[in-house]
Order: C-alpha cells, then structure tokens, then sequence
C-alpha cells in the first residue's frame, strides 16, 4: 500500500489501544494486591484444611471394649504386672492410705506380635477407665511444633476424663536418643512427652502405657523413674503359653481329633499373632475342602504354609528337581547326626514362596541357651546343602543364598556378641565400626570367615560318611516330593545313634559306606 494512503488512514484510527491499556493498568495497581491477598490467604486455608489431623482414638469402658484378661494369654509375667493398676484403678485408696502411687508409665517391649496392645486395651476394659489409643509416628509432621501439640491435646484429654489410660504404640517412632538426627521437630515432640509425663500426678488417674520393639534405642531420659517406671518385656511364649494362646484363638472353632499339645510344642519360637494366623488358616483349610470340623491336618497344613509360605506353581525341571532333592536331603542328614540342632519336621522339593524347596526344622522344647558347638552344628546344617550340591553334582548353584545369608548371621553373633571365636573368646567387641581399629575389624572377619569354614568342613565329611543315606533321601523326594517324619525315622533309623561327638570338630572323618 502506498504510503499516501496509509497516513490518513492511520490518522482516522481511533487509539482506543492506548486508552484501554490505561484502564487495565490502574485496575491492576488497584485489585491486583488484593487478589494475591485472597489467593495468599486461599491456599494457607487449603493447606490447613490438607494437614492430617491427629484425633485420640478413644474406646469406651465396658460398652466397645471387649478385650478381657481372659483373652490375652501366653503373657502371665506381663499380665501379673499390669494387674496391678488395674487394681490401683478400681480401688486407689487401699494403696493411697499406704502412700503407695500407681506407676506414671509403663514401656512394654519385646518382639512384633506378642500381645503388647492387646495388653493395653484388656488393662482399660478390666479397670473401667477411658482408653486413648495413638500411634507415635501420627506425631510426626514435617512442620515444627506439630506434635509437640498434638502431645498436649491428647494429654488435655485424658487428664479432663481421668481415670485415663493413654496408649501409645510404636513409640520408637518419636523417642528415639536425641542427637542421634536432624530431626528437630521429632526431639521437640519428644521433649514435650517428657514435660506432660512429669506434668502427672497422682491424683490425675492417668497411666500411660507405651509399647516399643527397640528399647535398646529410645531415649535414656524417657526410661527413668517418674516417667516410665516400670518395663515389662513381652516375649514369645512358652510351650504352656502357646497351647492357652492356641485354646483362645479355637474356643469359637468347631474341633475335631486336634492335639492342642502337639501343635504348641510345633511351634516353639512363634509369637500370638502367628499362632493366630496358624488357627485362622487351619479353619480356611477346612472350609476349602467343604468340612464342618477342623482336624490335625489342617493344623499340619496351616503350620507349613505361616513358616515356608504359600505353595508355588513353578515347574523344575528334571535335573533342578534333582539339585533340590539331594540339597535338602542334605539339611535333613545333618540335621539328623549332629547333636544340638531342630529335629526335621518335613522335607519337601514342592516349591514353596520364594524357595524351591524346604526342610523344616521344628524344636521339641523351648531352649534358651545354646553351646559354641551347637552353634557350629546349626551352621553345619545350613550348610549341608550346599555341601550335598558339591559333593554328587561337582559345582554349587544359587539355591542356598538365604542358607549363606543365616550362617552369615550366626556367624557374626558368635564372633560380635558371645565372643565364641577362637582367638576371642572373653571379649565382646563392639558392632560399630567407628569404635574398633581396622586391625580388630579385620580380626573379626577372619574368625566369622573361620567359623563358616569350620561348619563347611563338617556338612562335607559328614555327608561324605554317611552318602548312603543322603542317596536314600534323595531318591525318595524324587520319588514322592516329600519327607514326613515317618519316612525319616525308616530311613535313618539305624544311624539314629551314631551322632558325631559334639566339640571335635576337626575330627577327620573317613569315608564310609553304610549299606545303603
């Protein structure tokens, strides 16, 4: 266009752009602080509204609580300790006129699933008082101050509907030693327990009760008199404990031809909660197969599944079929022959969770301390499949990765905590390494590498003596998948009382044939 004719065009060109962005910028300069206030002030009140609330979960007396001293069992030395404030609860003057006053706190501690909440809650439904039940880890938030005052809210609480008793699970969670981290906000909410435990009374009512798995790692000023003043270690029950815990758990289950005694001295080692989950498994067993009453077998079933896992569809074929059979015939024998260790239960090449095969080990008693050379024996037969694998096939495979993983265990308890290595022998030497000098660091994993090969040497002159029977064994899990303990005792019953002797384990042992 020329340039003629475009001047008077623009001439004639209303400059509304100019006006319309004056008009833009003054109500900017005027509402735009006002908007970013509202907006400001918008998402503070979302994030408020967002941040999880911590609200003390209360159960009733009596009317929602139904958790009575004759649920909890297997916990007798526990149960004997908290009777105590139950007592003090329902009568607080027999022990005031003595100048007697309830505890402030009590830690109960020990392994997962040995009934500690259970023991809390069967402590406020028999005393009548109001229960407040929270986790510690809901204490911990990313912004500072919060738990210190959701502490003071669930303290406020319990003190305005005393008697009270507060619950805090899994205390570890905020307790731990201070300094240890960064974490302020978690020593502020520990420090603010520690202010409301000293805060209480005795005319409050309240007791607290924590319950931890990690009492080596809370904080030292947590545990003293005046706060928790009591601790009580809840441990796995015992053979008498575990058939009450198993009588509890099948009261309401229609029974047939069952051994509670059988099955309590099966299963040595395992809390309540497993023998729970023993008990609900048996009754799905019986279920599945459309029967009325569960029997023996189901007990059988339910046990194998909780320790080796649920049953894999995995198909070897012929020759790792044949690896896995002579490797846990190899743990069967040495089980057998070496004082000291778990009799074999069962044997099976039926693949199982993550393992390809299994032997299991059960105690016939509860045992509590165990010898250097029943150490060495445990390891031995940890090892006899790996041994088994080396000795018929020429070469090891990966199928003894958790075997290596436990003697590994072992191992280091022996040399780290019982100083039952063979140079140290009265020294128990610190885990942390900062605290050693290499040339101690270097001590220990000689004699843990020297512990290992000591048991190695025994699985392989053992299983080389007694070949025989570990042919035996092996052909018949080819042959049937499984090993009972009957089939064992038939096949083993000639050598049953040949056991090499305990504390020569540098015995030299000649190979031998054993007629089998």
């Amino acid at each position: 266009m020329p340039t003629s004719v475009l001047i008077p065009l623009l001439a004639v060109m209303p400059e509304t752009h100019w006006y319309d962005w004056d008009r833009i910028s003054l109500w900017l300069q005027t509402w735009a602080p006002i908007i970013f206030m509202g907006l400001l002030v918008f998402f503070i009140w979302r994030t408020m509204r967002m941040m999880p609330r911590t609200k003390p979960q209360e159960i009733e007396p009596a009317s929602k609580s139904s958790i009575a001293w004759s649920d909890v069992a297997g916990a007798d030395e526990a149960k004997g300790e908290l009777q105590e404030v139950v007592e003090f609860m329902r009568d607080p003057a027999r022990f005031k006129k003595l100048g007697a006053r309830v505890p402030k706190g009590i830690m109960l501690h020990g392994p997962p699933g040995t009934g500690k909440t259970l023991l809390a809650k069967a402590v406020a439904n028999e005393s009548g008082a109001r229960f407040y039940s929270q986790s510690a880890a809901s204490f911990v938030e990313m912004f500072a101050g919060l738990g210190a005052a959701r502490i003071r809210r669930l303290f406020a609480e319990a003190r305005k509907n005393a008697p009270a008793i507060v619950f805090i699970d899994e205390i570890d969670a905020v307790a731990g030693v201070r300094g240890s981290d960064n974490n302020s906000e978690r020593e502020q909410t520990l420090n603010q327990l520690l202010v409301e435990l000293d805060g209480m009374n005795t005319s409050e009512n309240v007791v607290v009760i924590a319950a931890s798995n990690l009492l080596e790692k809370l904080d030292p000023a947590l545990l003293r008199p005046g706060r928790f003043d009591r601790q009580v270690l809840v441990s796995a029950p015992d053979v008498t404990g575990r058939k009450a815990i198993l009588a509890v758990h099948t009261r309401s289950k229609p029974l047939g031809l069952v051994d509670l005694e059988i099955i309590a001295r099966q299963t040595a080692g395992l809390t309540g909660a497993e023998l729970a989950n023993i008990c609900n498994e048996a009754a799905i067993g019986a279920a599945r197969d459309s029967r009325d009453l569960i029997v023996q077998s189901d007990f059988d079933n339910a046990l194998e599944r909780v320790v080796a896992g649920v049953q894999s569809r995995r198909a070897l074929n012929d020759h790792e079929r044949k690896v896995v059979a002579y490797h846990e015939a190899g743990h069967a024998l040495a089980a057998e022959v070496l004082p000291g260790v778990n009799r074999v239960h069962k044997v099976s090449i039926v693949p199982r969770g993550r393992a390809l095969g299994y032997t299991l080990n059960l105690p016939e008693e509860d045992r509590y301390l165990k010898t250097r050379d029943e150490l060495i024996n445990q390891m031995a037969v940890l090892l006899a499949g790996r041994a088994a694998e080396q000795i018929i096939f020429g070469a090891v495979t990966t199928g003894a990765s958790d075997d290596l993983s436990r003697v590994a265990d072992i191992s280091r308890s022996m040399v780290h905590e019982f100083a039952m290595g063979t140079t140290i022998k009265s020294l128990r030497i610190s885990s942390h390494g900062g605290e050693v000098s290499d040339r101690t660091r270097e001590m220990r994993d000689e004699e843990q590498q020297h512990l290992a090969d000591q048991a190695m040497r025994l699985a392989h002159q053992l299983l080389i003596q007694y070949r025989g029977k570990l042919e035996q064994l092996a052909r018949h899990l080819l042959d049937t998948e499984t090993l009972d303990r009957d089939a064992i005792d038939e096949i083993m019953g000639d050598v049953g009382a040949m056991p090499l002797p305990a504390g020569n384990h540098n015995l030299r042992v000649v190979a031998t044939s054993d007629g089998a």
